[in-house]
């Protein structure tokens, strides 16, 4: 009986996984209200703190803070990574850490967790939630504390019915040999769960790792039966409670921890339903105020609750996704996540356009909507988290002012789609390109999965492996930019341009590249261009009169806003409409200068041809970045001559959205001082907020003005002039001084028009071109201060590292342990995206540290060898042959012992094996100077070594090997036959 209930357990469990419904759940009382959210929460932490002598420590940002392999904070346990790898710095606070327990931010969207697809389907996914823990480190306590706990919580302090409770343990896996958490399955049946609710899985339900290699143990789970007895049990899982007892290691064994810790996470929002005897997570009061508030906003009908067919309109989900997304929203930009480009600030911009799309289109809300709706989020969640108060009204402003800027972009998909479905016949996929147009990826920003909803509500297919095939082509692309290389695209020879020139056509205005201005709340504003089709050019540079049906090729317009790729900046991305029909979008890839004419790479989904009148739409995001980044390039220009003298001179740049490149001519390698006062300095122009002055001046004027800095090339005239904080007129007069003091440069770039929008700049990357020019790699905004993290947490690591070896072991294993942490340590730092200045004076640091360490080892080996060598010696008083067993916990400390016996005892031929876990044996030998050439090492431990079926190498004086037996007496047996054959 009890076999099958937990077989139809499993199976429940994990249907309710994919989607739990919540339907049947009854409420715990009837008598009293609902225990309310912040109550529940406060309840958690009072209990460890009062009862139980827990610390109670503030949640993390929802930024992943050193770790690059996360984009947001996913789970309650990731701030004590440092205390679970061994790495946290032993004069850190965190170090004192014993038993702690908090309520942590936690974000799955994006990445290997992401419930972002799910959220608004079913009626418990969200994309944020909060998850309460407690933790015990370092053995402080284990399994039966932390069962009891978390029973004693459940049924004493919320007052569960225990009936309506059931656990699971780790069943075991043969595969890996480990057996049944048979301890953890007997404490839950000694607090009195019957055995019938005591569940056994494998390690895909029951054992946690946190990733492919680190800590790890079985996990035993808590959950709720939904059904309350009536019928089959529907079990809902609680609560997680983790046993880290293992350490996964790099060949995929599993060796003890040194420590043992407890890791316990229960998703708020879902015991507060069940607290609150809800069928959803969303009627609870951590959602009402949010569903009431969208509800007094749109006007649309009152949610009830609905999912699947029932749901008419999709209305309640839209509902459930407007709720979860804002909430997301608020939290991330509380804690310094804006939607931007790439990584997490690209997953949270999806996000709020999936917010926007479901507000409007099936909420009918008006714009501003959606940041009418932070008022109702802080109202939940500002007691527990003050930043939101704090930044409630930037978070609002935010919101605003990219819903509107996707509005615009959503009406004009719309209409993209609609035509684009009227040519299409009965069959037809809609085409790929089409798709990735409208994407985040492509042109108007629509994230790709709401491109695929809309077809999927018109039932309409799209086009997969056409869009697998663009997004693999994006990627190579990323990677060219990442370290561009001549890209030959369409360009026009010598010929097309002599024929331009004979017909009298004047060289392309791209003036209008300049026409972008701040808005009052601090986002940029850029014009579109309206231009007339001059030109048009198919792949082979023929030039043609019209082109269509997704034809790639080359357009000539009279005027353009696009940047062609020019000074070390990356060519705009963009579209173009034809006027008077603005549902079909002309995707531009990039701009290129040919003679004075800028000619664009464009993919013409409908037929464009010479004298059509034409609008201009740049990407963005896209050029944002490209100005955050140029600008930024002059202001580490500006901090090099600061730095190392009047004489830098810099020698090329390059940048694009995701970073920036800068070749520099110095006298000699920049030292890690030199680099971090550079980053300073720029960092200090970009706090400052200083005004960016642009304006063309006759290039006569700015001959003799002393710093004015220009590259050895020919600018036109009149030229423009960048000067930061100063306006042009006064940096050009000679007597003001004013471009030594700050960064005044000739370039036909496009500059932010503030620094502050910068953020941060910091170079990750620094390597000799040839003698006498350095490169610099630099990124900056978000990526920059996940760098600075990135290094903070390394140099945290290398000092803990330090003060372990400082400490000293009397230990072999320990020291080769310390020994390899340093090299894997060394190799982290080596690798990592952080401040190169750090990773120089870290790098230094490990150095010494390794040498330390090796000396110690060296040290610890040869003592353990003398002692070893006497011991053997006494047993071994004569003969020309010593054949024998020693412990020994490396071949290292082996070789050195027998080094020493022979050294000891000249004459004698020496060969001694040393078992190791797992029937492993190393094998040591050498040979008496005087046995030779007749008797050799390397003979004699290969002979030893086969016979245990391993391997052996070395000379004809000393050898060494490995093999693995059960019978060393056999392996002695055939080293003496041997030894005494050749003796």
């Amino acid at each position: 009986m009890a076999a099958s209930v937990a077989a139809a357990a499993a199976r429940l469990r994990r249907a309710i996984r994919r989607s739990p419904s919540w339907r049947g759940l009854r409420a715990l009382s009837s008598e009293a209200s609902p225990t309310q959210a912040a109550a529940v929460r406060d309840a958690f932490l009072s209990f460890f703190r009062d009862r139980h002598g827990h610390r109670l420590v503030p949640s993390a940002s929802v930024r992943p803070r050193g770790d690059p392999s996360l984009l947001f904070v996913n789970a309650g346990m990731n701030q004590f990574k440092p205390i679970f790898l061994g790495t946290v710095d032993p004069r850190s606070e965190m170090a004192g850490f014993r038993r702690v327990a908090n309520s942590q931010k936690c974000v799955r969207a994006g990445g290997r967790h992401s419930d972002l697809e799910d959220v608004g389907r079913d009626l418990s996914h969200h994309t944020f939630f909060e998850m309460l823990g407690n933790w015990a480190f370092g053995g402080e306590y284990f399994k039966e504390e932390a069962c009891s706990m978390a029973w004693e919580l459940l049924t004493q302090v919320y007052g569960i019915p225990e009936d309506r409770l059931w656990v699971s343990y780790f069943g075991g896996d043969p595969k890996a040999g480990l057996g049944p958490d048979l301890e953890s399955r007997d404490i839950w049946l000694n607090l009195g769960v019957p055995a019938s609710r005591v569940l056994s899985f494998g390690p895909e339900e029951n054992f946690w790792e946190m990733g492919d290699t680190g800590p790890c143990g079985p996990c035993t789970e808590i959950h709720y039966d939904l059904a309350s007895g009536a019928g089959a049990p529907q079990l809902v899982e609680l609560w997680n409670l983790v046993f880290m007892q293992h350490n996964r290691e790099a060949d995929g064994s599993l060796q003890p921890l040194p420590q043992r810790h407890v890791d316990t996470g229960m998703g708020l929002e879902r015991l507060v339903a069940v607290l609150q005897g809800r069928r959803s997570t969303y009627d609870t009061d951590l959602f009402s105020p949010l569903l009431d508030a969208i509800h007094q906003g749109c006007g649309a009908p009152p949610y009830s609750g609905r999912v699947g067919a029932a749901d008419e309109g999709r209305t309640d989900t839209a509902y459930r996704v407007v709720a979860d997304h804002i909430r997301t929203l608020s939290v991330c930009i509380a804690d310094g996540v804006s939607p931007g480009m790439s990584g997490a600030p690209l997953v949270l911009r999806r996000i709020l356009r999936r917010a926007v799309r479901f507000s409007t289109e099936v909420l009918r809300a008006p714009p501003g909507f959606l940041g009418s709706l932070v008022p109702a989020v802080v109202e939940t969640l500002g007691d527990a988290y003050p930043e939101l108060r704090r930044s409630s009204a930037q978070i609002a402003s935010l919101v605003s002012e990219d819903e509107a800027a996707f509005l615009a972009s959503l009406q004009r998909g719309r209409r993209v789609i609609e035509r684009t479905l009227k040519r299409l016949g009965p069959s037809d996929v809609f085409p790929a390109e089409v798709a990735w147009s409208l994407s985040l990826s492509g042109n108007l920003g629509l994230p790709l999965d709401l491109v695929e909803l809309m077809l999927e509500e018109k039932g309409v297919p799209l086009d997969t492996a056409g869009l697998e095939r663009l997004a693999q082509e994006e990627a190579q692309h990323r990677a060219l930019q990442a370290e561009p290389v001549q890209e030959q695209g369409l360009r026009l020879d010598v010929h097309a341009l002599g024929e331009l020139q004979r017909r009298g056509v004047p060289p392309t205005d791209d003036s209008p590249k300049y026409s972008y201005s701040l808005r009052p709340g601090g986002g940029y504003e850029f014009s579109a261009c309206e231009a007339q089709v001059l030109q048009l050019y198919t792949e082979d540079g023929t030039a043609v009169a019209s082109v269509g049906d997704g034809q790639r090729c080359g357009l000539l317009l009279d005027k353009t806003n696009f940047y062609a790729e020019q000074g070390g900046q990356a060519s705009d991305r963009g579209y173009l409409v034809l006027m008077g029909q603005q549902d079909v979008l002309f995707p531009v890839a990039r701009a290129q200068v040919c003679g004075g004419y800028i000619l664009h790479e464009v993919a013409a989904p409908e037929c464009l041809k010479v004298g059509d009148q034409v609008q201009l739409h740049v990407d963005e995001a896209w050029r944002l970045s490209c100005m955050e980044k140029h600008t930024a390039i002059h202001l580490l220009n500006w901090a090099l001559r600061q730095a190392l003298g009047p004489g830098t001179e810099q020698r090329g740049s390059h940048l694009n959205p995701e970073r920036l490149r800068f070749d520099v001519a110095t006298q000699a390698p920049l030292t890690p001082e030199q680099l971090r006062t550079v980053e300073g300095a720029v960092q200090k122009a970009v706090g400052r907020d200083e005004a960016v002055y642009m304006e063309e001046v006759a290039l006569a004027r700015t001959a003799h003005v002393p710093g004015l800095r220009s590259l050895d090339e020919v600018y036109p005239d009149p030229v423009r002039v960048v000067s930061v904080g100063v306006p042009v007129a006064h940096a050009l007069d000679p007597a003001s001084q004013a471009a030594l003091q700050t960064s005044v440069e000739l370039c036909c770039g496009t500059h932010l028009l503030r620094t502050g929008a910068i953020g941060d700049l910091v170079i990750v990357g620094e390597r000799q071109l040839v003698k006498g020019i350095t490169r610099l790699l630099a990124v900056t905004g978000e990526q920059a201060q996940q760098a600075r993290e990135v290094g903070q947490s390394l140099a945290q690591e290398v000092e803990a590292a330090a003060a372990r070896l400082s400490q000293g072991s009397q230990d072999v294993a320990e020291a080769h342990r310390l020994s390899k942490d340093i090299g894997r340590l060394t190799d982290a730092v080596d690798t990592a995206t952080m401040p190169q200045w750090q990773r120089r004076e870290l790098q230094a640091t490990l150095k010494a540290l390794q040498r330390r360490a090796n000396t110690a080892i060296r040290k610890l080996e040869m003592g353990q060898a003398a002692q070893k060598t006497q011991e053997l010696l006494q047993r071994h008083t004569e003969g020309p042959l010593i054949v024998d067993t020693v412990s020994a916990e490396s071949l290292s400390v082996l070789v050195k012992v027998v080094r020493q016996l022979c050294k000891q005892a000249p004459s004698t031929s020496v060969l001694l094996l040393s078992p190791q876990p797992l029937g492993q044996v190393l094998c040591a030998c050498q040979v008496a100077q005087s046995a030779t050439p007749a008797f050799t090492a390397e003979a004699w431990a290969l002979a030893v070594c086969s016979h245990m079926g391993g391997k052996a190498w070395g000379s004809r004086v000393v050898a060494q090997g490995t093999g693995s037996t059960a019978d060393l007496e056999a392996a002695l047996s055939t080293a003496r036959a041997y030894a005494l054959s050749q003796l």
